[in-house]
């Protein structure tokens, strides 16, 4: 459990060291403040960084007491669930361009949603993947104009 507490933070410090470094080499604007571009990703990796080190220090502080959070993340079918839905939002992003939003979103909730209700309440499952793919394609293609594939 000490593994996972520190984990996520020591994670995050990378993350933000790596998209702070990256910051750097992003090219310099050609009109007005040629160093305009680089003020929004940097102060936002230094945040994020700060807050990371935070986060840190609060989890060495509760290393040795009892988290019954993390004990319950890796009891029942919490952590399938987890592994389950990246699968399928990683399957998502693969069928999305040849397929086009729409079947690739009802495929996508579908899935989720059987896998999470299970079968006895497939009425349910579908409406709801139906109805919220189709209100979500008409919200953005036809109400604000977004081009979706």
């Amino acid at each position: 459990m000490k593994a996972v507490k520190i984990g996520m933070p020591l994670f995050m410090i990378i993350i933000a060291s790596v998209f702070l470094i990256s910051s750097f080499a992003i090219p310099k604007a050609n009109l007005g403040n040629p160093n305009g571009p680089l003020y929004f990703p940097i102060g936002l990796s230094i945040f994020m960084l700060v807050l990371s080190i935070i986060y840190l220090f609060n989890e060495l502080k509760t290393l040795h007491e009892h988290n019954g959070k993390i004990q319950v993340l890796f009891e029942g079918r919490t952590l399938k669930l987890i592994a389950v839905t990246i699968a399928l939002g990683v399957i998502y992003a693969f069928i999305f361009e040849p397929f086009g939003f729409l079947i690739s979103t009802i495929i996508f909730l579908g899935c989720l949603l059987f896998y999470v209700n299970g079968w006895k309440k497939w009425k349910v499952n579908i409406i709801v993947t139906v109805s919220f793919s189709f209100i979500t394609w008409y919200g953005f293609s036809e109400l604000l104009g977004v081009s979706l594939p």
